[in-house]
């Protein structure tokens, strides 16, 4: 059972910055797509960032600019780096792993960013 666990979540003033890690347990980086996801309060679940498996990254039009997703294939490990926080951003955040053909899909176990002066 591969497991992706994440760190580095916290409270941060707005205009401040927190980079988010998500470690997985076994070499699953090959040929699977990688993104970061989170829901605030009374909202759906969005996708916030994401690398296909391909190399091609997306972002949601409310944090283009402002956040980065990389990942290292060699460490198991997907980054969020986010700057300029907003209290918009104040949400739990999800990492997720999964491949298309839909045979792998795993999620982290989520981690609380809250944006607040």
């Amino acid at each position: 059972q591969v497991h992706l666990v994440q760190s580095g979540g916290g409270l941060v003033q707005p205009g401040g910055s927190l980079r988010l890690s998500c470690v997985a347990s076994g070499s699953i980086f090959s040929n699977s797509a990688t993104g970061w996801y989170r829901q605030a309060p009374g909202k759906e679940r969005e996708l916030v960032a994401a690398i296909s498996s391909g190399g091609v990254i997306s972002y949601a039009d409310s944090v283009r600019g402002r956040f980065t997703i990389s990942r290292d294939n060699a460490k198991n490990t997907v980054y969020l780096q986010m700057n300029s926080l907003t209290p918009e951003d104040t949400a739990l955040y999800y990492c997720r792993v999964w491949r298309a053909n839909g045979m792998m899909d795993y999620w982290g176990q989520g981690t609380q960013v809250t944006v607040s002066s």
